[in-house]
């Protein structure tokens, strides 16, 4: 189809808002959205256009970052178009300035060859091989279409990068971080596996998701059950052996259960058996820590509710960073509260934990009740406040990344880099 004869819509940006024209003339307001900037908001409303005229919409935008011709498929596939507007006052055609004009030629002489001379160009500055950005370049989707087209990242975008940036980046030596609180069903399997999850995906791996839990721990129900059927208690005894300088880094395989897609591991504990007979000493939970040091770049525990537990005790001892869990529900959020009081009351690092935990608020069940209040309440009191949305993926089965809904995933990514930012 002919340019000439495509449907042809027109936005002007100005920050966060647009004016955008119908082909039919038709003009009304756009803004960004608090998940999408301005550019997917316009692109969005062009490729309704598209999709009610049945054929492919030329979208021309101009702004603060130039202007760009576009056409939008009815399902929203977007390819670049050269500009066929004539020129105009408010689109003139460029001309080549006199410095970019190589070749001047003199007619003044009849009978002859025209003569010509060259002006000889300035050398350009060389520029350095060595860059300073470390930044990657997208690849894929959104941001690789907008750096294809010209356009350059927006706030949201760039918020993105940085969270991605700061949970991919690695420590000198093993850290910790406790997921906790008292009450049960609030959320802290659900957000360990996520943690460690993003976590490993975005940093390369070598991360442990550690069931820390006298009482039925459901971590091992809920993620993948690797090629041994083995738990915490089969690794205990054999931790000197992996702890021997001739001990390889594949032995700890035997003892706990990779994530094949999100690429971490879980130690388990044994949900079949009574607390009784699976407490873990201080001394025994000490082994324990050396082989997931030597073995692991970062280690999240997913504590039991018993706090007076010698391994709940010493994680708390252990950890570098509390994350405190809790559901868009009363209950949840004072339990949360409380152990907060109670950490600022036990000693000295159990009071830097409290005052710089990240809380955890989840949406349970769509439009949860409350969500804002809770959340509003542990402002000022911890370093961090996160929300969650409603997710189906979370309710129930196995926890994978990728089947979070995008809102979901970037979400946890926050959550992750809130965390990696107290490590």
């Amino acid at each position: 189809m002919s340019l000439d004869t495509t449907p042809r819509a027109y936005a002007n940006v100005t920050g966060p808002t647009a004016t955008f024209r119908t082909p039919e003339g038709a003009v009304e307001p756009l803004a960004a959205t608090p998940t999408d900037d301005i550019r997917q908001v316009i692109l969005h409303r062009a490729a309704a256009e598209a999709q009610r005229t049945g054929i492919p919409v030329e979208l021309v935008t101009k702004g603060d970052r130039g202007e760009h011709h576009l056409l939008v498929a009815a399902d929203g596939s977007i390819a670049s178009a050269p500009a066929t507007e004539p020129p105009s006052a408010d689109n003139p055609q460029t001309f080549e300035s006199p410095s970019q004009q190589r070749e001047e030629v003199n007619t003044e002489a009849p009978g002859h060859e025209p003569l010509r001379s060259r002006r000889a160009p300035e050398p350009p500055s060389r520029p350095s091989f060595i860059g300073t950005d470390s930044s990657v370049a997208p690849t894929t989707g959104w941001p690789a279409l907008f750096a294809r087209l010209g356009f350059g990242p927006s706030p949201l975008e760039l918020a993105r990068r940085d969270n991605e940036r700061i949970v991919s980046q690695q420590w000198a030596g093993c850290r910790t971080i406790a997921v906790a609180n008292g009450k049960g069903g609030v959320g802290k399997t659900m957000t360990t596996a996520m943690l460690a999850a993003v976590f490993a995906r975005y940093g390369g791996g070598n991360v442990l998701a550690w069931d820390n839990n006298d009482t039925r721990g459901t971590l091992g129900w809920r993620t993948e059950t690797g090629r041994y059927d083995t738990t915490i208690k089969d690794l205990l005894p054999a931790a000197p052996n992996l702890l021997t300088p001739g001990a390889g880094v594949s032995d700890i395989a035997r003892f706990v259960h990779h994530q094949s897609a999100d690429r971490y591991d879980v130690l388990r504990s044994n949900p079949e058996l009574l607390a009784a007979h699976q407490r873990i000493a201080t001394a025994e939970f000490d082994l324990l820590m050396q082989v997931a040091a030597r073995y692991y770049r970062l280690v999240v525990f997913d504590s039991g509710n018993d706090e007076s537990a010698e391994r709940w005790l010493r994680m708390v001892d252990s950890s570098y960073q509390l994350v405190v869990p809790t559901l868009a529900a009363p209950e949840s959020a004072e339990s949360a509260a409380l152990l907060l009081d109670a950490l600022r009351e036990r000693d000295e690092r159990s009071r830097f934990l409290a005052e710089n935990a990240v809380v955890v608020v989840t949406e349970a069940e769509p439009n949860a009740r409350g969500a804002d209040r809770i959340a509003s309440g542990f402002d000022g009191h911890v370093r961090t406040v996160a929300r969650i949305p409603f997710d189906p993926a979370l309710k129930s089965g196995a926890l994978r990344l990728d089947d979070l809904r995008p809102r979901t995933r970037d979400a946890w990514i926050r959550v992750a880099a809130a965390a990696a930012r107290g490590l």
